[in-house]
């Protein structure tokens, strides 16, 4: 089983895609979803998601968790599941941005909005499919890590909003912000599957090209009109 939410900084592959790379083609489970650990540790309810391209294996795992507490749902996109829960990351750190600038609640919903667009249409792209994003792996999960205390990406976004630099962030962090190395990966895979992922982009250019987050900002809110809901 996968609980991991990255993607190898290298080589741009998922936790399953390294995991077949070095096992071969072992039956394997990703379970991703709004699942602090914890709140989990505390039995507070808990929605996952579990995938597997073997449905008798999504199904078995959800018969040995599944409880009141903690309810599995299955599905068979593991490539969903998977870059739902690396890409939210990155989203988090956008919404983290507008909290350290004080740009309001309309600013954060916007670019959540927006940012799970960007997240289903890359991953579309990338083979995933698109209901997946809505689901609990995506949106889910997505919500829970802007919203909770226990936000770690959320919190790096905030300091860059502050002003703080990258390095003296990270150097204080006790455990890993993993959209800060997703952030490069997600920029790198819009890149190469022709996506227009702009709050994606900005996100990476605050990050690794000391970018000043309101300009960031501010270039998001200039780019030029067009429909809301364009096709993955």
């Amino acid at each position: 089983m996968s609980v991991a939410k990255g993607l190898e900084a290298k080589t741009l592959a998922s936790p399953s895609q390294i995991t077949h790379s070095i096992l071969g083609d072992v039956p394997l489970v990703a379970l991703a979803g709004p699942s602090h650990a914890e709140e989990v540790a505390r039995e507070i309810p808990t929605l996952v998601v579990v995938g597997s391209k073997r449905p008798e294996c999504s199904v078995k795992t959800q018969e040995a968790f599944h409880d009141s507490r903690f309810r599995v749902y299955v599905q068979n996109d593991v490539t969903g599941i998977e870059l739902g829960g690396a890409f939210k990351n990155v989203i988090a750190i956008g919404a983290g941005l507008c909290d350290g600038l004080k740009l309001g609640s309309n600013t954060k919903a916007a670019l959540l909005t927006r940012g799970l667009l960007e997240m289903t249409q890359l991953g579309v792209r990338m083979g995933a499919n698109p209901n997946t994003f809505f689901g609990l792996s995506g949106l889910g999960d997505l919500v829970t890590t802007c919203i909770s205390e226990y936000g770690r990406n959320l919190k790096v976004g905030r300091l860059l909003g502050e002003g703080r630099k990258i390095k003296d962030i990270l150097s204080e962090m006790e455990m890993v912000a993993e959209g800060v190395e997703t952030a490069r990966s997600a920029y790198q895979l819009a890149r190469k599957h022709g996506v227009t992922a702009a709050i994606i982009s900005e996100i990476y250019k605050v990050i690794y090209e000391d970018k000043d987050p309101a300009q960031a900002l501010e270039d998001l809110l200039s780019r030029e009109a067009h429909e809301e809901m364009k096709q993955y």
